[in-house]
């Protein structure tokens, strides 16, 4: 290969890596616009996303409380009345 194409192969290959930090750029700001648009929900539900785990936690909680209740209540009652 001679010094023209040489050079000629590295401006090819200059140019598909620039091409490919483009579209890396362009996913990181895709996917930085969906994390924003994530944690405005999670707040809008009233939950501060660093205490998000918490909050799964709790409510799983809530929800094994409520099942041994209705579990509780339905042992009280009979099961199903027909």
């Amino acid at each position: 290969m001679n010094l023209e194409d040489r050079i000629a192969h590295l401006r090819r290959e200059i140019e598909k890596i620039r091409e490919t930090r483009a579209r890396y750029e362009e996913k990181y700001n895709m996917y930085e616009k969906q994390r924003q648009e994530l944690l405005a929900e999670i707040r809008a539900l009233g939950v501060e996303p660093e205490k998000l785990d918490e909050e799964i936690s709790r409510l799983e909680a809530e929800i094994e409380k409520l099942l041994a209740e209705v579990e509780r209540l339905l042992a009280m009652g009979g099961g199903s009345k027909q």
